[in-house]
């Protein structure tokens, strides 16, 4: 799915020590995940919630749990260009996505991750979007990611770890899989 590009680097003890604390951290919450979810397998279903409310002229104000952030379009799209838009909210999830299973999945298998860098780039024809063209899908036609591993581990380790993030990342799933949408309608008569 990616390519990685390798750095060697050599760390001071106390980085060493700090990337130590955090996948001791890591396994610590496998470990108590993967105790629940055996008592139960219902404790490993989670539902994730955003609700958002038009501002603007296509500007969207968007809440997660305690945490808020606004969407837009850039004024080429029709909008005012105050945030970032959909489709790069997209790539920035994928992104967080893959850093969290890079380091969750580098504590697991025991190898040695100092840092991960991404870039995600996505292509998108907007004649889809706009129906221009109903042969254009509306979303990516391909997403590139270039993915930047520092630490001391070998080539071979590093491909261990890149397979299993391409085998459990779930943003890279939502991308890489159709994912059943149900939408329901509500008109409010004004």
């Amino acid at each position: 799915m990616s390519t990685i590009a390798l750095t060697a680097t050599a760390p001071t003890t106390s980085a060493t020590e700090l990337v130590a604390a955090r996948d001791a951290s890591l396994v610590g919450i496998i470990a108590a995940t993967a105790g629940a979810v055996a008592q139960d397998a219902s404790r490993g279903l989670v539902a994730f919630t955003a609700t958002g409310t038009a501002t603007g002229s296509v500007a969207t104000d968007v809440r997660t749990r305690q945490h808020g952030f606004v969407v837009d379009e850039p004024a080429s799209l029709g909008g005012d260009d105050s945030a970032t838009n959909p489709v790069e909210y997209a790539l920035g999830a994928f992104i967080g996505c893959q850093v969290v299973t890079y380091r969750f999945w580098a504590a697991h298998l025991g190898i040695r991750l100092d840092d991960v860098s991404i870039t995600a780039v996505g292509d998108l024809d907007v004649r889809g979007f706009f129906g221009l063209d109903d042969s254009v899908r509306a979303g990516f036609t391909e997403v590139r990611l270039d993915v930047r591993l520092s630490g001391p581990e070998t080539a071979e380790r590093y491909a261990e770890l890149q397979a299993a993030v391409d085998a459990h990342c779930p943003v890279l799933d939502l991308f890489a899989n159709p994912t059943p949408v149900r939408t329901v309608v509500s008109v409010d008569a004004t």
